[in-house]
């Protein structure tokens, strides 16, 4: 049966396509069969014991029997550990290469014959045979990673496979890995290290586009993020702790990390969700500040890319007063085809620009394979393509057809390749298949592991260089927009990427399942994102669908939509419907939600400038202040906007009231004006027309008016002081930006509002809450 429904695959329209795909397995196997090495003798080892430990400037050296181990704190208070000669450079993540060591930290003998490294804000304690711990200052233990394991091959190239085993607090619960559908907070099980282009996303898929071996821990003792620098191929299991009850032992929860090669080296940062992305994020640079309209409503309607199209996507949302910022072009590569459907692309760019409208170019990285197409000719010039192992140019099968694929690891490749975007004055550029994904019969969708990478003159193979592809391919687009539009923020959106990638592209996750589970995986890649570093991303509204969703369903995924970073809505001419094409009840109440989105534009670019300066995601965990409530690290369901809004947004059919844990403190419901106070669970109405939103007591939400801005200022409770900020700028390019800054008090029973550094206010103030 299996040889007759591929026999009849084959016998299909698209028969020739899949041959060559076929084609493409065979060779791919062959080749990874030949030039990598074959699984031979190993010999397994392990650190032994402990012989000298050398003080060098913010740590030390450890030498064991088998292995060496350097423990260095950066300034900062970030920790890195480095086995067998593993430095912290040269990688991909780090933004000005490693941080200087902070010379006040200091080697110290410990009990039993072992050392500790003493710091501000982390002490490490390495045993006698290789045991490393982290701990708080205070000396809570926070992590203890377990004696590494090596499986030493002679003839591996970058090393031998090795393993880590961890154990962390009995109540702990881990966060990040990057994409991952069953988050936030990641069940125990196994996660792979591998970017893969999925498909369309749902519960229970792994690994997705955009991998990550960043952890956070969440736990009673305290908070931290440990990043293992190592792009190959690898798993993480997890596994649940669990707290004796009475006079009963804790069971730690544990983690154990296999990477196929590669070096063993790691980051460890300590202390509260806050410092940690502010940590993070000055070891992998601060997230990319996008311009103001590209956190407006933003559309894609897949199909013929026609100006004709396009101009009727405008009118259609414009016209049934939706508000629209950008529209997306499908095509496949920087040029290509673009000549043919817009043969005046410059003259559409300015026609809708005067409507308020950008335009923005969706990308590939795969170039067709076609003597006479003038990308594929300058690149063949350049010799920017990738090679195999025989060093001929590789070729394999993608949606476009036979094709070859640039190596974004070389620094001629990413000169080309910018040279190559004439965006036309497109506003941005959004990347897809940098995975990078090709067609594929069966196995692996993606190139041959034996393609050879020129790795910035290090050289290497595709086991390396898979993981960091799509980072080097934003970085690529990133640079050539700094460069051929200086007075404007670059704005680039990838679907894959690694650990950094904030510093040079946000992300849109992909298509999510138009299925009820699919809002809650849509939420879950979000947060998850968000505390790997990259605070900008969002998951389309209306893709994904196999069908014609509910009206129900459109709505709520709609409303989901419309808080998070990357706001951006699909259509197309079967199966992705647009909002009026439910019908003018509908249409309706995706209006207000639209609406709502532009009112909070002030707050969403003063947000943005936020994670700019402190890497702070604009959607944050419910438990982003209270790491140690462990029944807040179980929501799933609802999530913080900044610091002042908690969105609880609709998931299951047929909901009018949903219940939701909130966090400490008072809180009011937006639409209500009714205050609640946490921590605890309350039920909230959640009418159709609208999701519940809470607003933190003494918070100033910037809003946007019909007639310009106003302070939405929430009343405090009685000897609490509240505030909030607003940022200020041109929308775009790095004119000066003013940050104003208020503070809200009551005096005598009265809510007072001040603006730091200024006698006045200077803005429209609106007082709200039970006492308002």
């Amino acid at each position: 049966m299996v040889v007759r429904g591929r026999m009849r695959s084959l016998e299909s329209p698209g028969a020739g396509h899949r041959l060559r795909s076929l084609r493409d397995a065979f060779v791919r196997r062959r080749l990874d069969a030949r030039y990598l090495p074959a699984g031979g003798r190993e010999r397994a080892r392990a650190p032994g014991q402990v012989r000298s430990a050398e003080p060098l400037p913010g740590g030390g050296v450890f030498r064991f029997a088998r292995a060496v181990l350097r423990v260095r704190v950066a300034v900062g208070g970030a920790v890195f550990c480095g086995w067998d000669g593993a430095a912290a450079e040269p990688s991909h993540a780090l933004v000005d290469g490693c941080p200087a060591a902070d010379t006040r930290a200091s080697l110290e003998p410990d009990t039993d014959g072992g050392w500790r490294v003493v710091s501000e804000r982390a002490l490490v304690v390495v045993s006698t045979r290789g045991t490393v711990e982290f701990r708080t200052p205070g000396g809570a233990l926070l992590r203890r990673d377990l004696p590494p394991r090596w499986w030493d091959a002679p003839e591996a190239v970058g090393g031998g496979r090795w393993t880590q085993r961890s154990e962390l607090a009995a109540d702990a619960d881990v966060f990040g890995l990057g994409c991952r559908a069953a988050g936030p907070r990641l069940p125990e099980g196994e996660y792979r290290l591998w970017n893969t282009a999925p498909g369309v996303v749902g519960p229970g898929d792994d690994p997705l586009s955009l991998t990550m071996p960043v952890q956070v821990v969440a736990a009673g003792a305290g908070c931290h993020l440990v990043f293992h620098d190592n792009t190959w191929d690898g798993w993480v299991r997890l596994r649940d702790g669990a707290e004796g009850a009475g006079s009963g032992h804790d069971r730690p929860a544990g983690c154990e990390l296999r990477m196929d090669g590669g070096p063993l080296r790691y980051w460890v940062l300590l202390g509260p969700p806050a410092r940690l992305l502010q940590g993070w994020t000055t070891l992998t640079g601060r997230p990319a500040l996008p311009p103001r309209w590209a956190l407006g409503h933003q559309h894609a309607r897949w199909g013929p890319p026609a100006a004709g199209g396009v101009r009727e996507v405008v009118a259609g949302h414009l016209g049934r007063g939706l508000p629209l910022s950008a529209v997306h072009l499908d095509t496949d590569h920087p040029g290509g085809r673009r000549g043919r459907s817009f043969p005046d692309l410059p003259g559409l760019v300015e026609e809708l620009r005067a409507a308020g409208v950008r335009l923005v170019s969706v990308t590939r990285p795969a170039v067709r394979a076609e003597p006479g197409d003038a990308e594929y000719d300058s690149g063949t010039a350049a010799d920017v393509f990738c090679r195999d192992p025989r060093g001929r140019v590789l070729r394999t099968t993608t949606r476009a057809g036979t094709s070859v694929f640039p190596d974004f690891t070389s620094a001629a490749a990413r000169q080309w390749w910018g040279e190559l975007l004439e965006l036309h004055g497109c506003a941005g550029v959004w990347h897809v298949g940098d995975e990078p994904a090709v067609s594929a019969a069966f196995g692996e969708r993606t190139l041959p592991r034996s393609t050879r990478h020129c790795g910035d003159g290090a050289g290497g193979d595709h086991r390396s260089a898979h993981n960091v592809y799509g980072l080097l391919m934003a970085r690529a687009a990133h640079e050539a927009l700094e460069r051929s539009c200086p007075d404007r923020r670059p704005w680039v959106v990838a679907r894959s990427g690694w650990a950094g990638m904030q510093r040079y592209a946000g992300c849109g996750v992909g298509e999510v399942t138009a299925q009820w589970a699919g809002l809650r995986v849509a939420l879950a890649l979000v947060l998850g994102l968000g505390l790997c570093g990259v605070p900008y991303s969002g998951a389309d509204v209306g893709a994904g669908a196999s069908g014609r969703p509910s009206p129900e369903l459109y709505l709520r995924w709609l409303q989901l939509g419309s808080f998070l970073p990357l706001f951006r809505t699909r259509g197309s001419a079967v199966g992705w419907p647009e909002p009026w094409e439910f019908g003018p009840e509908v249409l309706e109440r995706a209006r207000a939600v639209f609406a709502e989105r532009e009112r909070l534009l002030p707050y969403l670019y003063t947000l943005a400038h936020e994670a700019r300066r402190t890497g702070a995601p604009y959607v944050r965990p419910v438990w982003w202040h209270e790491p140690g409530l462990a029944p807040l690290r179980g929501v799933g369901d609802a999530f913080l906007l900044g610091d002042a809004l908690l969105v609880a947004p609709v998931m299951e059919p047929g909901v009018e009231h949903r219940r939701v844990r909130l966090p400490s403190g008072r809180w009011y419901d937006r639409a209500t004006g009714r205050a609640y106070t946490g921590p605890g669970v309350v039920e909230l109405p959640a009418p159709l027309e609208r999701v519940p939103v809470l607003v933190r007591a003494g918070a100033v939400v910037p809003v946007a008016t019909a007639d310009g801005m106003e302070l939405e200022v929430w009343a405090p409770e009685s000897g609490d002081l509240g505030g909030g900020s607003l940022v200020v700028d041109a929308g775009d390019g790095w004119s000066g930006s003013v940050v104003e800054e208020y503070l809200v008090r009551r005096v005598d029973g009265r809510v007072v509002v001040e603006r730091a550094g200024s006698a006045v206010v200077g803005r429209r103030v609106r007082v709200r809450g039970d006492d308002g």
